[in-house]
């Protein structure tokens, strides 16, 4: 079985694209762990209708993450973001995935994509896939395929309420990630507030004091 772990606070907007996308037919059964976080809109009755298990917890994107986990049955877990929706092939390319003993030993995520026409968006997109080869740090919202048992051995996501997406795979390490042929589609809304630069130079910010030693509930004020 894949259990699809989805940590969520107030998503009702983009909640329901994201499950959408994983209304397929599948090699295999799924199951689906919305672990919520505390949200006062309709989050939680729109992951009910769609039939995922639900997870309450406190607020905390590591906590949520490792509640969903404890809470799902699932020999292979697979962590998505809330708004972030895959292609329609997906399945294909995860059965392809975990079919392979070898791959009980490593983790895989997909390429990111954001729903923004702008030219910015697919220079950060570029520069995701870079970072993400080369240095073997892909984000949250790229998706993380991994083994429970390899999730186990490496212990799991630690409670962080930020970068416990770069804790984990600085854990795993670049030669055990594997790149999937999947698109992960997020939501730019963050970058179309903010702004592309000013919303980079901050992530990029936070993440060089998180790699000098600053706790991430610090780091998750500034955030």
């Amino acid at each position: 079985m894949l259990s699809i772990v989805i940590p969520a606070l107030n998503e009702g907007a983009h909640l329901p694209g994201t499950l959408e996308s994983l209304s397929v037919t599948t090699p295999w059964p799924v199951e689906i762990v919305v672990s919520d976080g505390g949200s006062v809109d309709a989050t939680v009755e729109i992951a009910r209708e769609h039939g995922a298990l639900i997870a309450s917890v406190r607020q905390g994107r590591g906590q949520q993450l490792a509640a969903g986990a404890d809470r799902s049955s699932g020999d292979w877990l697979f962590f998505l973001h809330a708004d972030t929706r895959l292609s329609g092939r997906w399945f294909v390319e995860v059965d392809r995935f975990i079919s392979r003993p070898e791959n009980r030993r490593k983790a895989a995520y997909c390429q990111f994509a954001l729903d923004d026409k702008a030219a910015q968006a697919r220079d950060l997109e570029r520069r995701v896939a870079w970072r993400s080869h080369r240095l073997g740090m892909p984000y949250g919202d790229q998706g993380l395929l991994i083994s429970r048992g390899f999730y186990r051995v490496l212990g799991g996501f630690r409670p962080y309420p930020v970068f416990e997406d770069v804790d984990l795979v600085r854990r795993i390490g670049r030669c055990r990630l594997v790149s999937l042929p999947v698109q992960a589609t997020t939501s730019a809304d963050r970058f179309r507030q903010h702004g592309y630069r000013r919303r980079s130079a901050c992530n990029v910010t936070l993440l060089t004091l998180y790699f000098l030693g600053m706790p991430p509930s610090l780091l998750a004020k500034v955030y």
